[in-house]
C-alpha cells in the first residue's frame, strides 16, 4: 500500500514541478491547486478500480480473505486521501516554492573525465 500511495503522490509532484516551470508568474498555492485538480480524475479512477476488486474479494473470497481485503481497502482509501489532501498541502507548509523546483544552472566549466590527472 505504500507504493501505491507513494505512485500517486509522484503523480501529483510532478504535475506540480510541471506546471511550475509553465506558470512562472503564479503563487505556489494556484499551481498546485491547478496540478491537483488536473490528476484528481486519474487518481480516483484508479482508487476506485482497485476499489471495486477489493470489494469482490471481501465479497465472493471467503472468509479466509475477509481480513486481507479490509486492510487493502483502508489502505487504498487512506492512500487516496493522503495523495490528493495531505501530500501538496505537507509542501506548503514546508515552504516549498517555484525556485525549489526549478533545475539548477551549474555555472562555469563543464566537467570532462578525460581532463583529469
Amino acid at each position: 500500500m505504500i507504493g501505491y500511495s507513494l505512485n500517486d503522490t509522484i503523480v501529483v509532484f510532478d504535475r506540480i514541478r510541471e506546471r511550475f516551470r509553465e506558470m512562472l508568474k503564479s503563487e505556489t498555492i494556484d499551481v498546485m491547486n491547478l496540478s491537483i485538480n488536473q490528476t484528481l480524475g486519474r487518481t480516483i479512477m484508479t482508487s476506485l478500480t482497485t476499489l471495486l476488486v477489493l470489494l469482490a474479494l471481501f465479497f465472493l473470497g471467503g472468509e479466509v480473505i475477509h481480513g486481507f481485503s479490509i486492510a487493502l481497502l483502508v489502505g487504498v482509501v487512506v492512500g487516496t486521501y493522503s495523495s490528493i489532501f495531505v501530500a501538496s498541502t505537507s509542501a506548503l507548509a514546508l515552504g516549498a516554492t517555484q525556485e525549489n523546483l526549478m533545475p539548477v544552472e551549474v555555472e562555469g566549466q563543464e566537467f570532462d573525465i578525460n581532463q583529469m590527472p
